[in-house]
């Protein structure tokens, strides 16, 4: 018998509009969407307050907390990832795309080994077959073109592997994000503890890796898009010839553009962009770069990920829905809008045919918290 998931007296988030009603889904789709809010036997009444499509990430770095709580202390995989799907279903996201790098430098003391994606993957795969996570879960692999080992890394992965996303990564220094050598240092001394000594060996080490690989790994990661059917993205398009070579890539979504030029030629180009939730609760990026608030006042923003904080998804929606006065268009960064750029047509909004995955939240002071999570349409928080 189909189970039937019935939303009444809530405050429906729809695509162009909020409108009071009553949501009915059977099995995993929903089926009906009404603006009767009628008591319904069996119904569960949301007692006015919203109901929204679930969350899709489409780049999170949250996985690797996970898999490395603490520096040097390696956590178990399959324990990591459940600790990782728990987590995204309670901040509302019932779809995520995995980031796993791709591209290591066995040479330095510093890196991980080449078998870090495959192996993480073949976990996490391992894991859906036995219907075991909580959310929908696929593969983005991040490509570092700066590095040793991408084209070996990449060719582990086959069209089996579901491979929806490959982002095309460059981390030179004086380059993309750390065209600011300074920022660089900050970031390199204290995520990796490096004296300065060790700080110019790496930097050279680096510059002298690029200069072997880059353009060769590039075209790899292109290469294997096609081959594996995945989505093609930009990383921390810096320049106008940036995006202009991403253009010519095939590439459909820009993630994290750094200065406003890129942004800008990012929408002359059609390319999708996406910023970071926490530079948009923050007010400002981390690392110096553009504020993704100042993009949207511009209607430069398209696309929101939670970055390193999942939590911040959900709230960074919020911020924007008071910046720009618009609930439903703000909501559509964090569902609709990487659903469909990634390829997603069957989940990110509320109609007719979609996928019942959901979240009830109700506002407080400005803030939101979420209250109910449902995925395929069963309750999962």
């Amino acid at each position: 018998m189909t189970v039937e998931l019935i939303l009444t007296n809530a405050k429906l988030v729809l695509e162009h509009e909020v409108r009071v009603g009553t949501l009915i889904c059977r099995g995993d789709t929903i089926t009906e969407i009404s603006s009767s809010s009628s008591s319904v036997p069996g119904a569960i009444d949301c007692g006015g307050n919203f109901i929204a499509p679930g969350l899709v990430e489409l780049h999170t770095d949250n996985l690797e907390r996970h898999l490395e709580p603490r520096p040097a202390v390696k956590w178990p995989k399959r324990e990591a990832v459940l600790a990782h799907d728990a987590e995204l279903a309670a901040c509302g996201i019932t779809t995520v795309f995995d980031a796993m790098r791709v591209g290591s430098i066995p040479s330095s003391d510093h890196s991980d080994t080449d078998n870090y994606a495959r192996e993480l993957a073949d976990v996490l795969l391992k894991l859906k077959a036995q219907d075991q996570l909580k959310i929908s879960h696929f593969i983005h692999l991040r490509a570092e073109i700066c590095s040793e080992t991408l084209e070996q890394e990449l060719n582990k992965f086959t069209k089996e592997d579901c491979v929806q996303i490959i982002s095309v990564m460059d981390h030179t220094p004086c380059a993309r994000q750390f065209a600011n050598l300074s920022q660089f240092r900050t970031y390199a001394t204290r995520k990796g503890g490096l004296t300065d000594e060790e700080f110019d060996q790496h930097v050279a080490q680096l510059k002298a890796i690029s200069a072997r690989y880059s353009v060769r790994h590039e075209r790899a990661a292109c290469e294997a898009a096609a081959r594996l059917g995945s989505v093609l993205a930009s990383h921390d398009d810096t320049e106008i010839a940036h995006v202009e070579t991403s253009a010519q890539r095939g590439m459909t979504f820009a993630e994290f553009p750094t200065t406003m030029i890129a942004a800008e030629a990012c929408r002359d180009y059609n390319i999708a962009i996406m910023m970071g939730a926490p530079n948009l609760i923050r007010g400002e990026s981390h690392s110096g770069n553009v504020s993704a608030a100042e993009l949207a006042r511009k209607d430069l923003l398209d696309i929101v990920s939670s970055d390193y904080v999942p939590a911040a998804l959900f709230q960074s929606a919020l911020v924007l829905g008071t910046l720009w006065d618009d609930l439903p268009r703000a909501i559509k960064t964090v569902t609709l809008a990487p659903a469909r750029a990634a390829g997603l047509m069957d989940r990110g909004s509320l109609a007719v045919g979609q996928r019942a995955d959901l979240i009830q939240f109700r506002l407080d002071q400005n803030r939101g918290i979420v209250d109910r999570v449902w995925s395929q349409g069963q309750s999962i928080f």
